[in-house]
C-alpha cells in the first residue's frame, strides 16, 4: 500500500488524515470474514453508492459488501495521492481483484476514484466512480470481446 501525502485545498479537518489512513488500511484488509471492521471507518448513517448499487446505513453497507466479497479470491487497492477540501476527500485508486466468477480467477485491474465525506472521524458518504465495463463486462467471454472491439473501433 502506498502512503500518499494529501493535496490540501482550504482548511483541513483534523480528523481527516487519520480517518483516511484507516480507510485505506481497511480496504487492503477487507474480505468476507472481517466485514465487522466497517464500523471502525463508517458512520451508522453512511450513504454509499457505486456504479452497481446504492445503500444507506452501516447494516445495508455490510450486507452489500458481503455480496461483493462473497466470491472474491483477493482484493487490494493501490491508492494515489488524495485531494482534500475540509472534510471532503477524493482519492484515486487501482483495484487488483481476483474473483471466482470473473476471468477464471485471474487478476484484473480496475481504475477508480472514491469521493468521501468525513464527519466526526467517520466516513458518512462514500461514492465510487469506476468503469463497470472494466470490472465486469470486458471480462465476460463473448460480451468482453464485443466491448473490446467497440472500444478499439471507437478509440
Amino acid at each position: 500500500m502506498k502512503t500518499a501525502s494529501a493535496i490540501e485545498v482550504g482548511s483541513q479537518d483534523s480528523a481527516v488524515p487519520a480517518t483516511l489512513a484507516q480507510f485505506t488500511q481497511l480496504f487492503n484488509e477487507l474480505d468476507k470474514g472481517n466485514l465487522n471492521k466497517l464500523s471502525q471507518v463508517y458512520s451508522e448513517d453512511v450513504q454509499f453508492q457505486d456504479p452497481l448499487g446504492a445503500v444507506r446505513g452501516l447494516d445495508q453497507l455490510t450486507h452489500y459488501f458481503a455480496g461483493a466479497y462473497a466470491n472474491a479470491i483477493s482484493c487490494r487497492f493501490d491508492f494515489s495521492e488524495p485531494v482534500t477540501h475540509g472534510a471532503t476527500v477524493a482519492i484515486p485508486w487501482v483495484m487488483h481483484l481476483r474473483h471466482k466468477r470473473i476471468k477464471r480467477g485471474r487478476e484484473i485491474m480496475v481504475d477508480g476514484i472514491s469521493h468521501l465525506r468525513i464527519r466526526d472521524g467517520k466516513v458518512c458518504y462514500h461514492r465510487d466512480y469506476f468503469d463497470a465495463g472494466q470490472l465486469l463486462y470486458e471480462n465476460l467471454p463473448l460480451v468482453g470481446r464485443i466491448i473490446r472491439f467497440i472500444k478499439g473501433y471507437a478509440g
